[in-house]
């Protein structure tokens, strides 16, 4: 009887331990900057499982997020791209998103970034 309650004690500092990687492994900073709209401006801080941080629309931002394969990626180099400007907005996402580090940058400078911005609504903020 005592060997099971040791291992009970084990069992529940690991669960805490995963849950803590788990919440550690999709956690982003989103700086906004630039931006012509009034209040989309500054850093948030975005979790996900559970989502949270004071990103203005955590559960959105992790739903667009879970439901894409690399988020992150950016536009390849042989992209052909419309050069229209889409506005002086940029964005930097840091942090980790499915344990693995992110640190990746937006703007809005042709069709192709303006694209790849508008696809991560509401991580990013609509222009």
């Amino acid at each position: 009887m005592a060997a099971g309650a040791g291992a009970a004690a084990l069992v529940a500092p690991l669960a805490s331990a995963d849950s803590a990687s788990e919440s550690a492994a999709n956690e982003l900073t989103v700086t906004v900057t630039g931006s012509p709209v009034p209040g989309q401006n500054g850093t948030h801080r975005l979790t996900c499982e559970p989502a949270g941080g004071n990103h203005p629309d955590p559960a959105g931002a992790c739903r667009i997020l879970a439901g894409m394969a690399d988020p992150f990626a950016p536009v390849p180099a042989n992209q052909m791209c419309t050069q229209i400007y889409g506005g002086p907005a940029t964005a930097q996402v840091t942090g980790r998103w499915r344990g693995r580090p992110v640190d990746a940058a937006f703007r809005r400078t042709d069709g192709c970034q303006t694209s790849r911005w508008d696809n991560l609504a509401p991580v990013l903020p609509a222009q």
